[in-house]
């Protein structure tokens, strides 16, 4: 069975986790977490980073890389759509999720409400905090648009893109950083994915320490 060192408000792991899910992959979850910089964990990722998905001498590392390899070896749910224009769109999508969006908006919340409070020990800074709701506002409003005019942000399909897109999106609403107000389109949309099996177990799990807010888990929010 294959390992997958990974905590549980990364975003890149869950979206692995829900990769896997879909496809019919089964892992085992082990606990990293990469501020503590474990040799052993390093000698796995030099780059100190999660998730990394293990099975004997198979090492696999950076969640893209991951993602990529089980559609490419598993052939249940093909995730990055059916022709080369749908998987440019989902590729342009996920790097969009998983570098503004992570940047902008998960960065700063996990480093000021997550790392902070139980690493640091410290209070977080209230500026950056609006800034990162300033800048989710934004994203969101590009987002609603693009599902005024698809059911799906992968396309026709539930793809890749929508679990780039959930992955980080869940990991600022348990942060407490996402307003809901105002973005019907999207609100359907990740009510729609929460109420996937395959993200279920996702919204049942806690940062010890970190309680997430009342709606987290909830299909109605």
């Amino acid at each position: 069975m294959w390992q997958l060192y990974q905590y549980p408000l990364c975003p890149f792991s869950r979206k692995v986790r829900v990769v896997c899910a879909e496809k019919g992959v089964r892992v085992e979850l082990l606990r990293e977490h990469p501020w503590e910089r474990r040799d052993a964990f390093a000698r796995l990722n030099a780059a100190g980073q999660t998730p990394v998905l293990v099975d004997g001498p198979l090492v696999l590392a950076d969640s893209g890389a991951i993602a990529e390899y089980l559609e490419e070896t598993v052939d249940a749910v093909p995730l990055y759509g059916s022709g080369a224009l749908e998987r440019a769109e989902n590729r342009r999508l996920v790097a969009w999720c998983e570098g503004k969006f992570y940047s902008e908006v998960v960065v700063p919340l996990l480093a000021e409400r997550m790392f902070k409070r139980i690493v640091a020990r410290q209070s977080p800074d209230a500026a950056t905090l609006r800034a990162a709701a300033r800048a989710a506002e934004g994203h969101f409003d590009y987002l609603d648009d693009l599902l005024d005019h698809r059911r799906w942000l992968s396309g026709v399909a539930f793809g890749i893109a929508d679990i780039a897109a959930a992955s980080q999106v869940s990991v600022a609403d348990y942060l407490g950083g996402i307003d809901w107000v105002g973005h019907e389109p999207m609100r359907q949309w990740y009510s729609t994915i929460k109420s996937r099996p395959t993200f279920r177990p996702l919204l049942a799990e806690r940062m010890e320490g970190l309680p997430p807010p009342l709606h987290y888990d909830k299909l109605d929010f």
